[in-house]
């Protein structure tokens, strides 16, 4: 497998969920909460994955930052083939869509795009929630290729699967890709940094702090023990965490 870390920067995030991405000049003077966003693109025999989906932050010609890293890479965006959410916060979905001067379009258009039901449930039920991009997130579930889950755990493919855990949102997902031997942990907003690893903390800006931090004990045991590779969305140093 290949893992392809799709970096759109470091931001800080203020109490409405507003981005500002960090620099030399700015990073001491920012008050807010200081993280990465990093979805991650995984090249296997079978598919191009694409987890979680940024912010869509654009560079100085207006172009994504994830379409530029893509070009680099020489993937083109109907070569990826599935769309794994770990939940709805804007600033996990941004580029699953494209504005036009049509309205809007699917940013990959061959793409199955997966979503578990009971988190987009939850996310319309609290639309005074700063986290949520609603306008985005609209325009998202009317795109065709949505694949809509609703069990607690399972497999999407031979090499990919998942499990509703919770922690970060109520019903966050994480997920598994093995292929041969290699093991990769994408344990998204429940473990978005390698110091949650090093504090065992229960974080207030989770929904249940308390049940995220029992899942990093889990997952730090498994991996161990396992050989994984973690996911990092939120570090601002480090994008893979070998064991």
């Amino acid at each position: 497998m290949k893992i392809i870390p799709l970096k759109e920067g470091n931001f800080s995030t203020n109490k409405i969920k507003d981005f500002t991405l960090l620099t030399d000049e700015n990073f001491d003077a920012l008050k807010g909460i200081k993280m990465s966003v990093q979805p991650f693109l995984i090249v296997t025999e079978n598919d191009i994955v694409l987890l979680d989906a940024g912010i869509g932050w654009k560079n100085e010609s207006g172009e994504t930052v994830i379409s530029e890293i893509l070009k680099k890479e020489n993937i083109r965006p109907d070569q990826i083939t599935k769309i794994l959410l770990s939940h709805l916060h804007k600033d996990h979905i941004e580029t699953t869509i494209t504005r036009n001067e049509n309205g809007f379009e699917a940013t990959f258009p061959n793409a199955e795009i997966y979503i578990q039901r009971r988190e987009l449930d939850f996310a319309m039920e609290n639309q005074d929630n700063y986290s949520f991009d609603f306008d985005t997130l609209e325009k998202l579930i009317e795109l065709d290729n949505i694949v809509w889950m609703d069990e607690d755990k399972g497999k999407i493919t031979d090499e990919i699967s998942f499990e509703v855990v919770g922690g970060h949102t109520p019903f966050m997902q994480v997920f598994w890709i093995k292929e041969n031997d290699e093991i990769i942990f994408y344990g998204a907003d429940d473990l978005p940094q390698e110091s949650y690893l090093k504090y065992h903390l229960a974080y207030k800006t989770d929904f249940d702090g308390r049940k995220a931090m029992e899942l990093r004990l889990k997952w730090q045991k498994e991996a161990i023990e396992n050989h994984w590779k973690i996911l990092l969305y939120h570090d601002l140093n480090k994008a893979v965490l070998e064991y």
